[in-house]
C-alpha cells in the first residue's frame, strides 16, 4: 500500500486570493496528518503565489510526519530550503505564467545544475528527490545525480480521455517504476491523480508514496480536510 503525502498549496490559494489570514496552511497540515496522511508537501515557488516562506518555517516546526517542499532549482529558493533543512526537497520544473507544474524537470537538459542542487541539499542534511516524465532517459540521469528518490509525473495517465490511452499510460508507469528500481530508485508518484483514477496507479508494485493535493482541497469544500484524506487514504489502500 503507498503512503499519501498530501499537497496542502490550495489552502494557501484561498487565503492569498483574498490577501487575508486563512484558512491557515499550517492548521491543514495538523487536520491531514491527524486523518492519516503520511507526509505533508508545499511547494514554494519563486512567485510565491500560495505557500509563503513564513508558512514553510512553521511548517518545520509543527510537522510530525515528513515535510516535503517541492521547489526549484533557483539558487534563492535552494537557500531557503538549506535554512529550514525539511526532511526532503523534491525538484521540480517552475514557469511563472503556468497554472500548475505542467511536466517533468528535463534533469538531462539541465543536468549540471540539477546535480549542483542536489548536492548542495543534501550537505545540509535534506533527502532529495526529482519530479521526472516517467522516460528512462531521465531516470537515468535521476540516478546519475546522485538521488536516491524520484517521483514520476502521472499526468499523462491523469489526462488522458479514453480507457485505451489510460491502459498506455499505465504501462508506461509501470515500466518506469520497474526500471527505477532496477537501479535502486525510491519510486513516489503524482500529478492530476483523483478520487476516479487513483486506484490503478496506487495497485502499481513499487511505488513508495502518492502525492496527491488539488482534488483532496476540492472534496474537502464539501466534505471536511479529514474526510477528504481518509477517503483518499481508503481508496489507494
Amino acid at each position: 500500500m503507498p503512503k499519501l503525502g498530501v499537497n496542502i498549496d490550495h489552502v494557501a490559494t484561498l487565503r492569498e486570493v483574498r490577501c487575508g489570514i486563512e484558512p491557515e496552511p499550517v492548521f491543514a497540515a495538523l487536520l491531514c496528518e491527524s486523518a492519516g496522511a503520511d507526509s505533508i508537501v508545499v511547494h514554494l515557488r519563486e512567485d510565491r503565489r500560495h505557500i509563503q516562506d513564513k508558512d514553510v518555517h512553521i511548517l518545520k516546526e509543527v510537522v510530525r510526519t515528513k515535510l516535503n517542499l517541492e521547489m526549484s532549482i533557483s539558487p534563492e529558493i535552494v537557500e531557503i530550503a538549506s535554512i529550514v533543512k525539511p526532511a526532503q526537497a523534491t525538484l521540480v520544473p517552475e514557469k511563472r505564467q503556468e497554472i500548475t507544474t505542467e511536466g517533468g524537470l528535463d534533469v538531462v537538459a539541465n543536468f549540471k545544475r540539477v546535480k549542483q542542487t542536489v548536492t548542495k541539499l543534501e550537505k545540509s542534511g535534506i533527502s532529495v528527490s526529482l519530479f521526472i516524465d516517467p522516460e528512462r532517459n531521465q531516470i537515468a540521469a535521476a540516478k546519475k545525480s546522485g538521488v536516491e528518490i524520484i517521483e514520476l509525473h502521472t499526468g499523462r495517465y491523469a489526462e488522458a480521455r479514453s480507457e485505451k490511452e489510460k491502459g498506455k499510460y499505465l504501462r508506461e508507469l509501470t515500466a518506469a517504476i520497474n526500471y527505477s528500481r532496477g537501479k535502486g530508485l525510491i519510486v513516489n508518484a503524482g500529478h492530476g491523480l483523483n478520487y476516479y483514477n487513483v486506484t490503478k496507479v496506487a495497485r502499481i508494485p513499487g511505488i513508495e508514496e502518492l502525492n496527491i493535493g488539488y482534488s483532496i482541497v476540492c472534496r474537502a469544500v464539501l466534505v471536511g480536510l479529514e474526510q477528504a484524506v481518509r477517503q483518499m487514504k481508503a481508496l489507494i489502500g
